[in-house]
């Protein structure tokens, strides 16, 4: 072999050592550059296992993966073992000459009428041995052995340092995930109170006040759309309020009769009115020393509006019916989705009530205003909805994704949920597709359905689909996708190409 020859080999073997992350590809890659450039018929790097000092066979060229699988050395075992017990190469100049040969791997079975040389180097991490790598190389009278090992030798130190080199990045990744985790649980603890799901910007503000206003006893007033979480937001306040051992009632104003929720609220005695056949505890009894929630405030009739007004003056009340003066002490966090300043505009809702209510107000935008937060709510909702229902449903696809961001969500977060408990039942894959979302959500932009759609068009998109999801599944490899989609490899890079698809981008 010629220096040009030479330098022309190392550098692409270090060219195909920095191409991967994976090891092996990479080993696989350089041995493949050997056969062809040296000739060599077999090559096999081994490594150590330090821990029960047994070789494996980490890559090999022209071995089946049966005899990589199933073939170990031991230390000092064989031509390889001895190499990686020594840390010296040795170079056998015929195959067929030498005892110590064992030929584990059988592939030298009926070759009988051609003989080989054999060059087997250590790799080395600094004085430590950890593997080996070996060539087989037909017999050329031309060609010396000794610079051939000294190639094999400038190789096996590329290895070593291409070995420490990922060893490096791996620790290095470790420690990355370990802080990024680390990262997360504040964040989680800082921004994702109890079941509240958010990381946009005016969620993380909702999260900074329910911590500012938790520990307090000041009264809350949760306004917002139908279906944001107002709920959710009491549930945070309370349960990481200094009233978390203590009860927290909850009372949806709206669901009661203008001539129920008196009695609800405040209780009754027996033979306040018909029916009143005993004592009743009100709510605001039963939520003593804790959190009282009244969802809908707006909702209720003025008559109750004066005597709720009292209590959160006063801290007390009476029963329906009764003279006892009962003392109370229970915090209020209402809720409505109602515009109660047009209310009191109106004479539909006192004013003195509002201020009192208005003490500390949080606002939950609506989705359409949290568009960031779809998706991780989407993918929250998936894997509830999924281990419910016993599904084995994992992801959306591209388009279904693109589905859920154009929406406008004017049922907010509880339509998003019903939403994906729909498409759970309906999906009998592992992905979630458009056709599995309800029609409201089938915009013809986002599925394609346009009347202005031609059908070219539209198998396109769909061609596009099923070859990302084929990738995906996959994980880049264009030959198991085309097996996948059944169709041949050709066709498959054929259509990816089109697309403007890379494989690689899916590994």
């Amino acid at each position: 072999m010629k220096r040009t020859e030479e330098i022309s080999l190392l550098y692409d073997i270090s060219e195909a050592l920095n191409e991967h992350i994976d090891l092996k590809k990479s080993l696989l890659i350089v041995l493949e550059i050997l056969a062809g450039t040296l000739g060599m018929v077999r090559g096999t790097i081994t490594i150590l296992n330090p821990l029960s000092n047994e070789i494996n066979i980490a890559v090999a060229q022209g071995l089946s993966n049966t005899a990589m699988e199933s073939v170990k050395y031991q230390m000092g075992e064989g031509i390889t073992g001895r190499v990686i017990e020594s840390g010296k190469p040795i170079i056998i100049p015929k195959i067929s000459e030498e005892p110590l040969f064992l030929n584990r791997t059988a592939s030298r079975k009926g070759k009988q009428d051609q003989d080989y040389s054999f060059i087997c180097n250590p790799i080395k991490k600094g004085n430590q041995v950890i593997g080996a790598i070996s060539v087989d190389k037909p017999i050329h009278a031309s060609y010396s052995l000794e610079v051939a090992q000294q190639v094999m030798a400038v190789i096996s130190t590329m290895i070593a340092r291409q070995v420490i080199k990922l060893e490096t990045i791996r620790l290095e990744e470790s420690r990355l995930r370990e802080e990024n985790q680390r990262l997360r649980d504040e964040l989680k603890n800082k921004y994702r109170i109890n079941d509240i799901i958010g990381n946009s910007n005016k969620m993380r503000e909702v999260f900074q006040m329910i911590s500012q206003v938790s520990k307090s006893n000041a009264t809350v007033l949760i306004r917002g759309e139908s279906g944001t979480g107002k709920e959710l937001v009491a549930n945070s306040i309370h349960y990481n309020s200094l009233r978390t051992k203590n009860p927290f009632v909850k009372v949806n104003c709206a669901a009661l009769p203008t001539n129920i929720i008196e009695s609800e609220l405040f209780g009754h005695e027996k033979g306040a009115f018909t029916g009143a056949i005993r004592q009743k505890l009100g709510k605001f009894e039963l939520a003593n020393k804790g959190s009282l929630f009244l969802d809908e405030i707006g909702s209720i009739d003025l008559e109750v509006q004066v005597k709720l007004l009292r209590v959160l003056q006063e801290r007390e009340f009476e029963r329906v019916g009764g003279h006892k003066t009962i003392p109370t002490d229970v915090r209020i966090i209402a809720a409505t989705n109602k515009n109660l300043e047009k209310s009191v505009e109106d004479g539909g809702f006192r004013p003195d009530l509002y201020y009192r209510l208005n003490v500390f107000p949080i606002y939950l935008p609506p989705l359409r205003e949290r568009k960031t937060d779809v998706l991780l709510l989407a993918e929250h909702f998936l894997e509830k909805y999924a281990k419910e229902n016993h599904k084995d449903v994992r992801r959306f696809s591209t388009p279904a994704i693109d589905m859920l961001m154009e929406y406008h969500w004017p049922g907010n977060v509880r339509e998003l949920e019903n939403c994906i408990e729909r498409a759970i039942l309906l999906c009998d894959e592992g992905v979630i597709h458009s056709y599995h979302l309800p029609p409201t959500l089938q915009t013809g932009s986002a599925s394609g359905t346009l009347p202005s759609l031609s059908l070219e068009d539209a198998v396109s998109k769909l061609e596009r689909e099923m070859i990302i999801d084929s990738l995906k599944n996959t994980r880049g490899n264009a030959t198991k996708a085309a097996e996948m989609l059944k169709t041949t490899v050709r066709k498959f890079n054929y259509k990816a190409k089109r697309f403007n698809l890379d494989y690689r981008l899916y590994r």
